[in-house]
């Protein structure tokens, strides 16, 4: 997180008028005790009316006003249930930006947009599958921003298991399900994995370069893609053993 992301967050935390220990406030921004009280130096020292010292905690001694954001009702309104797929989607990292993010945008609106008070917005309701996925969530989002070769023990849909090591393509959610589309060195073609269904995954520190005939855009190229949003489509039936070579190309999450 940059520091000037950081310090907005502080900010966000101390918008409630209470008081916050320094520990407190360091576990939820994730820096050190030490890295919090330089920053709550520095906001102090930009004029922020925050009292406070190392071993009492901090505490905002008025509210701060900030300049509403230009958003249509029905933005607003698109912007609070992304923010809550994402907090309920898995993802702890994800979940603990769309939280700060709902509150930011909370924050700033005029009152009449306002949520009413005890309220959280849309409910979300995640099933097991997506609820299994959360672990391998935030380390493949580093693989592929990096582009390291993940290794993979794998079960496919039959119970067997197998070791892979993939080059991360893509994550695509569907609903309920969330599918990692990978080049497979170990089969030498492209796979999608369940995550749901991946018992145990290493990142390497080993990246890979672009390679033609096996990045995301001959993924897409090759395989057929899932059926219109308004078609009918169910995770298991689509759920084919890829593994086998003689299987079809898929259409929706395959293992």
């Amino acid at each position: 997180m940059r520091r000037t992301d950081r310090l907005f967050d502080l900010i966000q935390i101390l918008r409630d008028g209470r008081l916050h220990t320094a520990r407190d406030m360091a576990e939820r921004v994730e820096v050190s005790v030490r890295t919090l009280w330089r920053d709550m130096a520095s906001l102090q020292a930009s004029g922020l009316p925050v009292d406070g010292e190392r071993g009492v905690g901090y505490i905002l001694r008025e509210t701060i006003d900030l300049p509403p954001l230009s958003l249509t009702p029905d933005e607003i309104e698109a912007l609070r249930l992304g923010a809550a797929l994402v907090a309920r989607g898995a993802d702890p990292s994800l979940a603990r930006a769309a939280q700060m993010l709902r509150a930011k945008v909370e924050s700033v609106l005029p009152d009449r947009w306002r949520l009413p008070p005890a309220t959280d917005g849309p409910f979300i309701f995640t099933g097991r599958e997506t609820e299994d996925s959360a672990i391998h969530l935030p380390p493949l989002r580093h693989a592929l921003r990096e582009r390291l070769r993940v290794r993979l023990v794998y079960r496919d849909a039959a119970g067997s298991y197998s070791t892979r090591l993939v080059r991360p393509l893509q994550l695509e959610f569907w609903g309920r399900v969330w599918t990692l589309a990978a080049w497979c060195e170990t089969r030498g073609d492209f796979r999608s994995f369940r995550l749901d269904r991946i018992e145990q995954l290493i990142l390497t520190d080993d990246p890979f370069a672009a390679e033609p005939g096996r990045e995301l855009a001959d993924y897409m190229a090759r395989h057929d893609r899932p059926p219109s949003s308004d078609g009918r489509w169910n995770v298991e039936d689509t759920d084919q053993d890829w593994d086998d070579d003689t299987a079809p190309p898929p259409r929706g999450p395959t293992v």
